[in-house]
């Protein structure tokens, strides 16, 4: 199924037109949550050059063993901070991201709710969407350990995971990452033309010391919601998946 760039944006700014501050309030939640997480690891790995007393630029004020205790404790600190970040990246950041896209694939077809910022988080959804994100995620993680350009590619192909199990969290990790390859097969060098149309965008939301990217979010999920639509159905024209399959009866 054929789309542009221009086609996703005008109906993402329709959207937006009726329901911006809610778009807003929702992108801002995710964006402090997985912000805090992105601070927390940054701290716990990125500041090894500490300022202890008697600890100044060396070891030459503490004996081997103190500087030796010093530096252990430190290294424990730092992995105990970073598996905290790892575990609340996959068992809150990623099902909120979930969350996130339901509103924004469901405000794209005039379900405006703020009620789905908690759908992962329900009964029967939660740890089937925790290990559907948790499994696309190491994927992804794998392939970046390659090579930097095919962990790109793959973060496309698996880019329509969260908005998968949005429709449908009882699908399985699998069948979840497995159709997402199968929707932007052919489509991801377009998608990556479409995140670079807004970089511009993003550029001028960071010159107000970053805040206002904030602004910019709102616009750029709608559309990224639009995509996942039109991409759907073309999934279900090519039968590569059905209406039963990601519950849309009213398809």
């Amino acid at each position: 199924m054929y789309w542009t760039r221009r086609d996703l944006k005008i109906r993402a700014k329709n959207v937006l037109r009726t329901s911006y501050w809610k778009a807003f309030l929702v992108s801002l939640v995710l964006a402090v949550v997985s912000g805090g997480v992105s601070s927390c690891s940054y701290n716990s790995g990125g500041s090894t050059s500490m300022s202890l007393p008697g600890f100044s630029g060396g070891m030459g004020d503490v004996s081997d063993g103190a500087g030796l205790a010093i530096i252990l404790i430190i290294a424990f600190l730092a992995v105990v901070i970073g598996l905290v970040a790892l575990a609340f990246n996959i068992f809150v950041v990623s099902p909120l991201k979930v969350s996130v896209q339901q509103y924004f694939k469901q405000a794209a077809q005039d379900d405006v709710n703020m009620n789905y910022l908690v759908y992962s988080f329900t009964k029967g959804n939660y740890f089937a969407i925790v290990k559907g994100m948790f499994w696309s995620g190491l994927l992804n993680f794998l392939w970046f350990l390659l090579l930097i350009i095919p962990g790109i590619v793959k973060s496309y192909a698996y880019s329509m995971t969260p908005y998968i199990l949005a429709d449908n969290p009882g699908i399985g990790m699998k069948r979840a990452v497995d159709l997402s390859k199968q929707m932007t097969s052919g489509q991801k060098w377009k998608m990556f033309v479409l995140d670079l149309s807004f970089i511009g965008w993003f550029i001028l939301g960071t010159i107000a010391l970053g805040i206002g990217v904030l602004f910019v979010l709102p616009y750029y999920n709608s559309t990224k919601a639009e995509l996942y639509l039109v991409l759907r159905r073309q999934a279900l024209h090519d039968g590569i998946s059905s209406s039963a399959e990601l519950n849309l009866p009213y398809v």
